[in-house]
């Protein structure tokens, strides 16, 4: 359980770097705005499935331009999260969580595995909004676990 709440903690971190480097890029890039919404609305997706709750109502791809609103569900997701996990024991992550997938097709998979999906797409998706940060003149930000880690 340490590693994955540290894991999380990472991930936390990491939603607020970027999207404050976003911000303090000042770029309209339309579709750098979709891809960190994209990165909020799936941390709240999977946090609804491990709650057990429909996640049919999510857009994950839909056009934003009010980052204030993607803040607010990072901050939202960060809390919820850790009231999810502290509640969580090491027995648990192996528990098997029923759901649907956004085009309705049902899976099963361990609370352990969803955690680490959550923890990998944001990574993955934090470095393609760095990418288009670059190709913006803007300036990439550091969210590197090291980096979290030294702090």
């Amino acid at each position: 359980m340490k590693t994955i709440k540290r894991m999380m903690d990472h991930m936390y971190w990491s939603d607020r770097r970027i999207l404050d480097a976003v911000e303090e890029s000042e770029t309209k890039n339309k579709d750098l705005f979709k891809l960190v919404r994209h990165v909020a609305v799936a941390e709240r997706v999977w946090l609804s499935r491990l709650q057990g709750k429909g996640t049919a109502h999510y857009s994950l791809w839909e056009e934003t331009e009010d980052l204030k609103a993607i803040r607010t569900m990072f901050d939202e997701n960060a809390e919820q999260y850790r009231a999810y996990i502290e509640e969580l024991e090491e027995t648990d992550l192996d528990e098997m969580v029923d759901y649907a997938n956004q085009s309705g097709v049902p899976f099963r998979t361990s609370v352990r595995d969803i955690l680490s999906q959550v923890l990998l797409h944001g990574q993955y998706h934090r470095g393609q909004i760095n990418r288009l940060l670059r190709m913006e003149s803007a300036e990439p930000v550091q969210v590197d676990y090291i980096t979290f880690a030294r702090l």
